[in-house]
């Protein structure tokens, strides 16, 4: 700003000047213009009068190198010239001068001369006797006066114009110098030009306003910075070049990336092919969806493109952890499989054997055998059936009432109800242990004691044992099933609980298992938010502990 003032003022101090050397010139020309007229009819009427009195001897006696003097007769004939030989001189009866001097008695005028750029000045005056003295000098033209005053004019001007270079620097900088003190973080605090003060006010006011949006701004931004992080899906944010606006720490933990990342390319963070194909797809079409593996956990990349007035700005990168949902689809999928399995192997045991009897091919002494292994397997499948109901009932999720209950008790109830199995099997069941009381749900419970103790009856040996065991703790109680059979081997262990899964299958069937024993008691004790153990030795037998919480604090 200090420069353009600076180069302004000197523009205008130099035209200025420039323009009043020019004025200030022609005034003085003028002036002494006409002061030379002055001074030349002045002399004319001094030689007048002498060439009255002095007739051609005064002529003759003169010596001036500045004024001409012309004498002239009535006809125009050149009687004597101090300058030239009159007889060599054309007629002058056509001149200007000496036919007003003839006709008013005085007459002037003035002649340029292109060669000489001079220019002529002549005054006359008619003598008593008629003739005609003529006064001449010569005048430079006011272009050759300037040329004669360039020089000292230059320097006059250059003087002039690093003066006012001089001043209009110091005049630029004490204007300025207010302009850049002045405080915009508080513009009505200024003591500066008043001048000033409609645009400092106009300044005070966007000032607040931008603030006012500012702290919008800011509130935005943390609300998004919560929401965002707080997120378990991972949120990335593009702009159109695919570099990266925004990225929340979910998704900063699914790309194994850190907060350095802002500003680079996408595709340099996440190398994937799929994922780039899925972003051109994205950007091309509006939306693009890929799953993808990241170690042991399975995401859907949802990609969709952001759009203003038309045109494409940049995507948004939603990645969603649906590990447990594929998990899940693939249970149902092999459960459906599992149960049409389950389902048909009693079933054409039993079409079998009806089948057999209906074409009289058993024999009449053999119809014991076959009706007893019909009601057998009707009675496998109903409990089969049963127990995929429970599954459902439990995968469900149905809300059921929370009492407290006295788990000792609870445990020797279902024990009386197995004891006839177990007396079948020459099992000994047996609870032992003290009593323990636990809000909980009473029905989960008790499912979770049948089946272990169930299970543990059926996979026993013969003169084995059944051992229930009872113990309140710190938050909750505890429940031990422990038996004295067959054992599970440890590469089967971890995988006991699903559904549907024997360790041996032939065993299973002869005991009337149907293998979602194990795996109800898993989602009971899931429903109820408890933990469960194993721990299992093959020949020596397995031991089952859950942990089950009081569920009082929750209701309260």
């Amino acid at each position: 700003m200090t420069k353009k003032i600076f180069r302004s003022m000197v523009i205008t101090a130099g035209t200025v000047l420039l323009a009043g050397m020019v004025i200030i010139m022609g005034c003085l020309y003028e002036y002494f213009c006409g002061v030379q007229e002055k001074q030349l009819r002045d002399e004319l009427g001094l030689a007048a009068v002498a060439v009255e009195q002095g007739g051609e001897g005064y002529l003759r006696s003169l010596h001036s190198d500045r004024y001409r003097l012309t004498w002239v007769a009535a006809d125009g004939t050149v009687l004597y010239d101090t300058q030239a030989d009159a007889a060599t001189m054309e007629n002058h009866a056509q001149r200007q001068e000496i036919q007003q001097a003839l006709l008013a008695g005085q007459g002037e005028s003035s002649r340029f001369s292109a060669t000489l750029l001079e220019k002529t000045l002549y005054s006359a005056q008619r003598l008593t006797d008629g003739t005609v003295l003529r006064i001449s000098i010569s005048r430079a033209t006011a272009g050759v006066l300037v040329l004669g005053m360039l020089q000292p004019f230059l320097v006059v001007l250059a003087a002039a114009l690093v003066l006012s270079a001089l001043l209009a620097r110091r005049l630029a900088h004490h204007i300025v110098e207010p302009l850049n003190s002045l405080d915009l973080e508080h513009p009505l605090d200024n003591d500066t030009y008043e001048e000033l003060s409609p645009l400092l006010g106009r300044i005070n006011q966007q000032r607040r306003q931008i603030d006012t949006q500012m702290r919008e701004l800011q509130r935005k931004r943390d609300e998004f910075g919560q929401i965002t992080g707080n997120m378990k899906e991972g949120l990335v944010l593009l702009n159109q070049q695919g570099s990266i606006l925004s990225i929340n720490p979910a998704a900063r933990t699914l790309l194994h990336a850190d907060a350095a990342c802002l500003g680079q390319d996408f595709l340099t963070v996440d190398r994937s092919s799929d994922v780039s194909h899925a972003l051109q797809t994205a950007m091309e079409q509006g939306h693009s969806e890929i799953h993808t593996l990241r170690g042991d956990r399975e995401y859907q990349l949802d990609i969709s493109r952001i759009e203003s007035d038309g045109s494409a700005t940049g995507a948004v990168v939603l990645a969603f952890d649906v590990t447990e949902q594929a998990l899940a689809q693939r249970s149902r999928r092999e459960f459906t499989a599992n149960v049409s399995h389950e389902l048909k192997t009693p079933l054409q045991s039993i079409m079998g054997s009806a089948e057999l009897m209906e074409n009289g091919l058993v024999k009449p002494e053999d119809m014991p055998r076959f009706i007893g292994r019909i009601r057998s397997e009707a009675a496998r499948l109903v409990t089969l059936i049963e127990d995929i109901i429970r599954l459902s009932q439990l995968d469900e999720g149905v809300e059921m009432p929370v009492e407290p209950v006295e788990l000792h008790a609870l445990a020797e109830e279902t024990a009386a109800s197995l004891r006839e199995a177990a007396d079948a099997k020459k099992v000994t069941l047996s609870v032992i242990g003290s009593a323990a009381t636990v809000c909980s749900v009473r029905r989960l419970l008790s499912e979770i004691i049948y089946n272990l103790c169930d299970n543990a009856i059926k996979y026993n040996v013969p003169g084995g044992s059944v051992t229930v065991d009872t113990a309140p703790c710190e938050g909750g109680v505890i429940l031990t099933v422990s038996d004295t059979g067959i054992g599970i081997p440890p590469e089967h262990q971890s995988r006991v609980f699903e559904r549907f899964y024997r360790v041996d299958k032939s065993h299973s069937r002869q005991s009337g298992g149907t293998g979602l024993g194990l795996s109800i008691v898993k989602h009971a004790v899931q429903d109820l938010d408890g933990a469960i153990h194993l721990d299992s030795t093959p020949g020596q037998g397995t031991s089952i502990q859950v942990t089950i919480p009081d569920k009082s604090a929750e209701n309260t």
